[in-house]
């Protein structure tokens, strides 16, 4: 009788200890039956609410929506888009948006920095090695006179932003050829659309332009591609996803799901455009959600670089904070180690398997 008493009691207090820990405990078993090959999907729809401004860099969650990724792990996003990160940032860190896209900037890390707690949790977007699409153009008329970096030198340069990823590039730029700060003319120019119009009417020689007005400045006889930003920041992290906390820590059943589709989306992206894989359904996914909606003119862009397994240049994220603080630009202390969480995408990796 006593040895039954003790088993029962036993039973009761593992029993207790399972209803304390489930809603903690995440759902990652994988079964070929299952709907996804992978993941079973969740017991009930789930919405995720994602900002996304229609950028290409949001190429993983377009494809992922439109090729039923999300809906078969019984996920369904939403797209909401936000004036700008000031509005966006407490957003996500309040858990009234799941996930979203960031740059690195001097105002987002102090965001973070002063309270506002989001996760950078996988790569969003970077520049492809001598396929860049966020790179330096020239005027077309100024071959002759600027064939290297260096001579830059005297030169108006316009760059969309001060203590952000663009300065960062520019500032790369300048160390690579030699020149300083006071070497070149640095005209901040926001617009990408003014930049183009401003070399073609003279009154900047070079800008950090972005495609596709790269490739149609190119086509219109307006500038040329300049080099390649890889050319001197070969491993610049431009763009990232971020994730609310109460997203990435309390709704992991969730959020895995969502990261394994989101980098299946990527995936098919990569096989597009490297592979030429089914890259006329993918064109059309993109013209539907971006801006560009010419499908002729993806076939000519250099698309941006996504990673089909979220991996993020960390170290380069790094070198550009700690730019933006020897600038003076940075006021409190970012702590990367709790910033920076890829727990949920190396998981998601596992289950789905390394792309090669």
């Amino acid at each position: 009788m006593k040895k039954w008493l003790g088993m029962l009691g036993v039973l009761i207090l593992l029993v207790g200890c399972t209803e304390e820990e489930e809603s903690v405990k995440v759902n990652d078993e994988v079964s070929i039956d299952n709907p996804s090959g992978d993941l079973a999907p969740l017991s009930k729809k789930t919405t995720v609410i994602i900002a996304e401004d229609g950028s290409a860099s949001g190429a993983g969650f377009y494809i992922a929506n439109e090729k039923g990724y999300f809906d078969d792990y019984n996920i369904e996003v939403e797209f909401v888009t936000f004036a700008n990160s000031d509005d966006m940032l407490p957003a996500l860190a309040s858990g009234d948006v799941d996930i979203a896209g960031g740059i690195s900037s001097a105002s987002f890390f102090n965001a973070i920095a002063q309270g506002i707690d989001v996760k950078i949790i996988a790569d969003k977007g970077h520049n492809e090695i001598e396929k860049s699409y966020f790179t330096f153009v020239i005027g077309a008329d100024k071959q002759g006179e600027i064939k290297d970096y260096s001579d830059l030198k005297g030169k108006k340069v316009a760059v969309s932003t001060e203590h952000a990823v663009d300065d960062y590039i520019f500032h790369q730029m300048l160390e690579h050829s030699g020149l300083t700060e006071e070497d070149v003319e640095f005209v901040l120019m926001p617009d990408f659309g003014n930049m183009m119009a401003a070399i073609e009417n003279g009154s900047i020689d070079a800008a950090l332009q972005i495609e596709p007005l790269i490739t149609q400045g190119v086509s219109e006889g307006i500038h040329v591609r300049f080099g390649d930003a890889t050319d001197f920041a070969p491993e610049a992290q431009i763009a990232m996803v971020l994730g609310s906390p109460q997203f990435m820590k309390d709704e992991q059943d969730v959020s895995l799901r969502f990261m394994a589709a989101y980098l299946k989306g990527v995936r098919d992206y990569n096989d597009a455009f490297k592979k030429g894989e089914d890259k006329d359904k993918i064109i059309d996914i993109m013209t539907q959600y971006t801006a560009l909606k010419d499908a002729s003119v993806w076939e000519d862009v250099f698309v941006t670089g996504l990673d089909p397994n979220g991996k993020m240049f960390i170290d380069d994220i790094r070198n550009q904070y700690e730019m933006y603080e020897k600038n003076g630009a940075i006021s409190g202390e970012f702590n990367f180690d709790e910033a920076i969480d890829t727990t949920i995408t190396e998981k998601a990796v596992k289950i789905i398997g390394e792309y090669e």
